[in-house]
């Protein structure tokens, strides 16, 4: 059946009928929404609505990352025919997941950037969808994260990340990609104490009472015993996730702003986001795919894998049999 629909099957981000169901176009034609899913606005109905935020310019090294969620639903398109392996559920055939578009902001007024994200995240929201968002700068992560914990209450954090992002910084009006954490943990938004950062690897001494799995302790104990501790310590309230691409090693994705050596490889991200299928994952973001550093493709496949790892955790506590 599915060699014969590949025969008839094109664009289906425009001409899908139905929010549910796997994709059968061939890879390299075609519109490239994310997941070969439908561009619509309507929310109607609608279980994860998938966003890009194309927005880098609060970058401190190399910028990119703003042709990101473009890359990432070009590279999704490998992803569709069949259910993700391993999972034993079909997310795409079993919830209706939709492509919303991107951010729509003003590049010239950047001060506005944060509160057009958090007004988009909280519209969908609003609607009783879940979000999940294609980066962009981990700058996004902040109004993501205020939109979330007005629906949701106070989140744990799960941080994928070469860098801890919780440097000081108590002016209101900087837009910063290495300061999402501090900021959030100030206002309230995250619970430190039920938070995990994994796959750090840069200096910064004070993680504000966030919990540490560095990258060295991930590659000494190994993806089972760093998921067994995020499961510890976020146990069972509702939690955001969100996956700096440097969290990985270079070797695995070149293409991102901020390379860092000693990380994570893409085996040990996915066996521990696998592992932690149980979590109450409320949302989450893939963000700091710069294409432009990769001529592979590589950084763009794994942040569309994330992408939907995270589609998988959200849907696996939401499924059918859940808790049966």
């Amino acid at each position: 059946m599915a060699l014969e629909d590949a025969k008839h099957q094109i664009d289906h981000a425009f001409t899908r009928d139905d929010a549910r169901g796997l994709s059968y176009e061939n890879a390299f034609a075609g519109a490239p929404s994310f997941l070969r899913r439908r561009y619509t606005k309507d929310l109607a109905g609608v279980d994860v609505a998938v966003t890009g935020v194309a927005f880098d310019q609060a970058v401190t090294h190399r910028p990119g990352c703003r042709f990101g969620p473009r890359a990432i639903r070009e590279a999704s398109s490998l992803q569709p025919y069949d259910p993700p392996y391993g999972w034993g559920f079909s997310p795409l055939e079993e919830f209706a997941v939709i492509d919303y578009g991107d951010v729509a902001f003003d590049y010239a007024k950047v001060a506005s950037v944060p509160q057009a994200i958090e007004n988009h995240a909280r519209r969908i929201l609003s609607t009783g969808a879940a979000c999940l968002t294609l980066g962009g700068d981990h700058s996004i992560t902040l109004p993501l994260l205020r939109a979330h914990a007005e629906r949701h209450g106070p989140l744990a954090l799960l941080q994928f990340d070469a860098h801890s992002d919780s440097w000081a910084d108590d002016d209101p009006e900087r837009i910063d990609h290495g300061t999402f954490v501090y900021k959030a943990v100030k206002e309230g938004l995250i619970d430190p104490a039920r938070s995990v950062a994994v796959g750090i690897r840069t200096e910064n001494p004070d993680m504000l009472g966030v919990n540490l799995i560095d990258a060295p302790e991930v590659h000494r104990t190994g993806p089972d015993a760093v998921a067994a501790r995020i499961r510890e310590v976020i146990a069972d309230g509702p939690c955001y996730l969100t996956f700096d691409i440097d969290a990985l090693d270079p070797a695995f994705a070149p293409g991102t702003g901020t390379p860092v050596w000693g990380g994570l490889t893409s085996g040990q991200a996915a066996l521990i986001l696998r592992q932690i299928a149980g979590l109450d994952i409320v949302g989450g973001d893939v963000v700091e795919v710069s294409p432009a550093y990769d001529v592979t493709g590589s950084t763009a496949v794994a942040g569309a894998h994330v992408a939907m790892e995270i589609l998988c955790l959200w849907g696996w506590t939401r499924r059918k049999g859940a808790g049966a």
